[in-house]
């Protein structure tokens, strides 16, 4: 299957009905499928009852493995796609679905909104953008999972269920996702042998842009978003009025009249709801963020009674990078620095920090005097430089005049470094996005490579590797304020993931 026909945002048509089939015509299209996802179903999926007769849908393929998934639409910039990642293990884990892994989006290929301002997307429109930019992630060969990336083993292998999109798509969707893979446990995917191709059928259900009668145990789509709605658990507040609302001026500015609830997310998508009869439960976004005193759209935390997801609480708070990342983190820092040093995360281009080079210069400069008139600290004092403005256009800025002040020393990286490079390899190579989760039995995964058209694209891990670097600076950090990837950077070096 050619996966270009995601493309252009357009809606998708909804299919015409299929007309009744003859009884023989139906069995020899049902029992190849059958067959099918007997042999490839989940060790997690129950067949302790005889499934019903499936046919070329979706909604029968699902019904089929008894399987219960968990969807939803990243966004913006890799930090805060991570923290959505975070959240939508969280709550897998409280309904008890299995995560879709995504993969990890271009920066601010898809965007939100402002929460704050009453201003996003609609969560049809969310998924049906993330929908699309897979597709062309997919079509470009440019494929990584957030799994590959972030390392989520310690919560997979006992507290939540995943599975990659890919695998999913493959499966459930009969995609093919050859140009999705760049090792064998992916390439075997393709040794799969759909009956039909449901790809447009995914799209327009998982989005929820179209209506489909006789979907409502298929997909589940959340319309509930941030304007409305903050998603609780076990905290006493069911349906009462969050603490941050649209004040008035906004209300007649914007001429909005949105009451924001707090919702039990166990009550109102758990059992015995009409979410939790559905396949596949698609969230918008699940990113959340403090504001005010409260939280923007998720606000469940380490005080409910539930011991186990107390306990996933506390391991999601830090997720490292994938052990390829942070070992040519810690090997830079060894080999290459050899030595105490600063790290200066310095973000100059990007958003509103284009405009604040003043101020973020201006915290390097202290930190640099303190370390200047620090006693014990003897020679030139070596810093490590993790910046969006390249190296080129450093003239006539405060980074010029670091570079050259005979007092510093300036290391910096860029992608084209053997240390980059061995790391993005090694990436691609470990297939932790497959691993983490739930595979298919009985795949040829050793043959698998020649079935697949295997790129040369390597996965874009420099910004992961700058800050694995920035962890091990044994003479402090500094971050640029109000940077996701400084809060990252700080997670890390509070986590004392570097060990030098």
């Amino acid at each position: 299957m050619d996966w270009s026909g995601a493309g252009g945002g357009r809606r998708w048509r909804t299919r015409p009905p299929t007309p009744r089939s003859k009884p023989l015509i139906y069995l020899l299209i049902s029992l190849p499928l059958s067959l099918l996802l007997l042999l490839y179903l989940s060790p997690f999926t129950s067949l302790s009852s005889p499934p019903p007769l499936p046919s070329t849908s979706l909604c029968s393929r699902l019904s089929l493995s008894h399987e219960r998934f968990l969807w939803y639409a990243p966004h913006s910039g890799f930090t805060n796609q991570v923290g959505e990642l975070k959240n939508a293990l969280l709550i897998g884990a409280i309904l008890n679905r299995t995560v879709i892994v995504p993969p990890a989006l271009d920066h601010h290929a898809v965007a939100l909104g402002s929460c704050p301002k009453f201003r996003v997307s609609s969560p049809a429109t969310l998924r049906a953008a993330v929908w699309d930019h897979i597709m062309e992630l997919v079509r470009d060969q440019r494929y990584v999972s957030m799994a590959d990336i972030i390392d989520i083993s310690s919560v997979t292998a006992s507290m939540v269920r995943t599975i990659d999109f890919r695998v999913f798509a493959s499966i459930w969707c009969g995609q093919d996702i050859k140009k999705a893979c760049s090792s064998s446990m992916c390439c075997s995917l393709s040794t799969i042998k759909p009956v039909s191709d449901l790809s447009d059928q995914c799209r327009s259900l998982i989005s929820g842009l179209d209506t489909i009668k006789g979907t409502g145990k298929c997909i589940y789509t959340v319309e509930e978003d941030c304007r409305t709605t903050v998603w609780t658990y076990q905290q006493n507040a069911d349906e009462e009025l969050d603490s941050f609302q649209p004040d008035e001026s906004l209300k007649k500015k914007k001429n909005i009249s949105y009451v924001r609830t707090r919702k039990d997310v166990y009550r109102s998508l758990g059992p015995g709801t009409v979410a939790d009869r559905a396949s596949v439960l698609a969230f918008g976004t699940v990113f959340s963020a403090p504001y005010k005193g409260s939280q923007l759209y998720i606000d469940i935390h380490a005080s409910s009674a539930d011991l186990k997801i107390k306990n996933l609480i506390k391991k999601i708070e830090f997720l490292p990078f994938a052990s390829e990342i942070m070992r040519a983190g810690r090997e830079f820092a060894i080999k290459r620095i050899k030595g105490p040093f600063l790290c200066a995360q310095l973000r100059l281009l990007d958003g509103q920090f284009k405009n604040h080079w003043k101020g973020t210069f201006s915290a390097l400069k202290d930190k640099l005097k303190t370390l200047n008139q620090d006693s014990t600290i003897s020679g030139t004092i070596d810093i490590f430089i993790m910046t969006d403005l390249p190296k080129e256009n450093w003239t006539k800025t405060y980074l010029e005049e670091i570079d050259r002040d005979k007092k510093y020393k300036v290391y910096t990286l860029d992608e084209r470094d053997d240390l980059v490079v061995g790391a993005a390899k090694g990436v691609r190579k470990a297939e932790m996005g497959i691993k983490s989760g739930f595979f298919p039995r009985n795949l040829d995964v050793q043959g698998a490579q020649e079935s697949c058209e295997l790129g040369s694209y390597l996965p874009d891990v420099l910004l992961f590797l700058e800050q694995s670097v920035c962890s091990c600076a044994s003479l402090g950090f500094v971050g640029t304020a109000g940077s996701t990837i400084a809060e990252s950077i700080e997670l890390m070096r509070k986590n004392n993931v570097c060990d030098l």
